[in-house]
C-alpha cells in the first residue's frame, strides 16, 4: 500500500446511442473538472520519444497503509452526459479523503497524434481505441483494491465494463460494475453476454431501486448507492407568486421526448399566454425541435444550449416549474437538481419514475407521451400554488439523500465490503 497511486488515461465509448454517457443530460461538463481529471486534460497529448501517448502520472502522495485503492473506471469529462457527471463528482469528493486512494481510467484514451485524424469516424476510433484501452487496463488496475466501473448498456457494455471486468480478474482486484442504463432489461433479454459478465462480478452497484427490480427479474442481485449532487450549484427559493416559467435540462434524444415538453407547453400557453420554456441542452435533435417550434408558431420558448456544472443552477433559479417528458430513464439526476432548487416538477412516468417521484407528494405524474395529461398538470399547479409549494417543500428534503454526506458511507461500506467478503 506505500506505491503512490497511479492516474490512468481515460477513455469512453459513447459511439453507442444508447450509451449511459448520454443518458442523463442534466448538464454537467468538463469545466471545473476534480484535480485528476484537469492533470488528465494537461497530459492527454503528451507523447514519449516512441510517439504514443505517456500512460500514467502520480495522482497523490502515497497512500496511507491502510487507504482502500479505488480506481474509477468511466468515461472521460469529453462528452457531457450522466457517467461522465458522476464519475468527475465522485473523483473530485475522494481526494484527500482519509480511507480512499482514487485513482481513474478512462474508457475513451485520445489516440495518438498519428491517429488523431480518425477521432472524428466513430467506428474507426473505437477500433483503434480498443487496444490501447486494454493496454491501459493491464497497466492501470495494478496494485488495485477495487476497480469501480461505470457501465451503460448493449455494445457500450461489451467495449468498456466488460473488458474492465477481465482485466480486474486478472490482476486480482474486485470489480464492482457501477449499472447506469434504463435500457437494463431490454439489454439482459436481448445479449447474453450480458448476464455472463454480470453474473460474475464481485458486486452490482445501481442508483435506483428500479434497477434493482430489473435485476432481480434475472436472478441478478445488486444494491442502490444513489446519485449526487452537488447542493452548492443550487439555491432554494419559494415560488411566491408562482409564475408560467417553465424549464427543461433533458437533451435532445429519443429517450427524452423534447417534442412532447413542446406540445405540452402549447397547451400550458392556450390558458397562461405568457408562459416561458427554456429548453436547457443539447443534442441530434435539436434541429427537429426547432422545426416544431416554428411549426407551432410558438413564442416564448429559449433554446439556451448545454450547460456547465456552475451555469446549471441559474436556469433553475429563474423558472418556477420544472417539466420532463422522458419515456425511458434510471435515475435523472435534473429531476433531483430541481428537487434542490425548489423547483416544482412534472414529469411523465416512465418504469422507473415513481421510485424517485413519489405522484402528489414529491411532484406530478402523468402517462409516457401524453402532451395534453403533462400540461394539464402543469396547469394544475399555476391554478394552485399552494400544491406547487408543498411539492417544492417535500422534494427539497428528498434531495438531502443524494449528498456526499449521504452517499460517501454508501460508498465506502461498498468498497470495504468487498475487500474484506472472502
Amino acid at each position: 500500500m506505500s506505491e503512490p497511486v497511479k492516474f490512468a488515461r481515460e477513455n469512453s465509448f459513447s459511439d453507442d446511442p444508447a450509451e449511459g454517457n448520454a443518458r442523463d443530460s442534466s448538464p454537467g461538463g468538463a469545466n471545473q473538472l476534480s484535480p485528476a481529471l484537469q492533470r488528465w486534460g494537461k497530459w492527454k497529448n503528451e507523447s514519449s520519444p516512441g510517439g504514443t501517448t505517456q500512460f500514467s502520472r502520480t495522482l497523490v502522495n502515497p497512500s496511507p497503509p491502510k487507504r482502500l485503492r479505488v480506481c474509477i473506471v468511466a468515461p472521460s469529462p469529453r462528452y457531457v452526459g450522466g457517467q461522465s457527471v458522476q464519475a468527475d463528482l465522485l473523483l473530485r469528493l475522494w481526494q484527500h479523503d482519509p480511507d480512499i486512494a482514487v485513482s481513474f481510467l478512462a474508457v475513451d484514451p485520445p489516440l495518438p497524434r498519428a491517429f488523431a485524424w480518425a477521432e472524428r469516424i466513430p467506428g474507426l476510433r473505437t477500433i483503434l481505441r480498443e487496444p490501447i484501452y486494454f493496454w491501459d487496463l493491464w497497466r492501470g488496475l495494478k496494485d488495485v483494491d477495487v476497480a469501480h466501473i461505470f457501465s451503460a448498456s448493449y455494445w457500450s457494455f461489451l467495449l468498456a465494463p466488460a473488458p474492465a471486468w477481465f482485466f480486474a480478474k486478472l490482476r486480482g482486484c474486485k470489480s464492482l460494475i457501477n449499472y447506469r442504463s434504463g435500457e437494463a432489461r431490454d439489454h439482459l433479454q436481448r445479449f447474453r453476454s450480458a448476464a455472463f459478465v454480470l453474473s460474475r462480478v464481485d458486486k452490482i452497484v445501481v442508483p435506483s431501486g428500479y434497477l434493482v427490480d430489473v435485476f432481480r427479474e434475472f436472478g441478478l442481485p445488486a444494491s442502490v448507492v444513489p446519485n449526487i449532487v452537488d447542493l452548492a450549484q443550487f439555491r432554494y427559493r419559494e415560488r411566491t407568486p408562482l409564475r408560467p416559467h417553465l424549464v427543461c435540462t433533458r437533451g435532445f434524444s429519443n429517450y427524452y421526448s423534447v417534442d412532447v415538453v413542446v406540445r405540452a407547453f402549447a397547451e400550458v400557453k392556450k390558458e397562461f399566454p405568457e408562459t416561458q420554456l427554456d429548453l436547457v441542452g443539447g443534442g441530434p435533435l435539436e434541429s427537429d425541435i426547432r422545426k416544431l417550434v416554428a411549426d407551432l408558431n410558438l413564442t416564448g420558448v429559449n433554446f439556451t444550449g448545454v450547460a456547465s456544472r456552475q451555469e446549471i443552477g441559474k436556469y433553475y433559479e429563474r423558472a418556477d416549474i420544472f417539466i420532463n417528458a422522458s419515456w425511458l430513464d434510471n435515475m435523472p439526476v435534473s429531476i433531483i437538481e430541481a428537487f434542490a432548487a425548489g423547483t416544482p416538477v412534472v414529469t411523465t412516468s416512465p418504469d422507473c419514475m415513481p421510485y424517485l417521484v413519489e405522484h402528489e407528494r414529491t411532484g406530478l405524474l402523468s402517462p409516457v407521451g401524453d402532451a395534453k395529461a403533462l400540461a394539464a398538470n402543469v396547469i394544475r399547479l399555476l391554478r394552485d400554488p399552494e400544491l406547487a409549494a408543498r411539492l417544492a417543500h417535500n422534494a427539497h428534503q428528498e434531495a438531502s439523500n443524494y449528498t456526499w454526506e449521504a452517499v460517501r458511507e454508501q460508498w465506502l461500506n461498498t468498497y470495504s465490503g468487498l475487500t474484506t467478503d472472502h
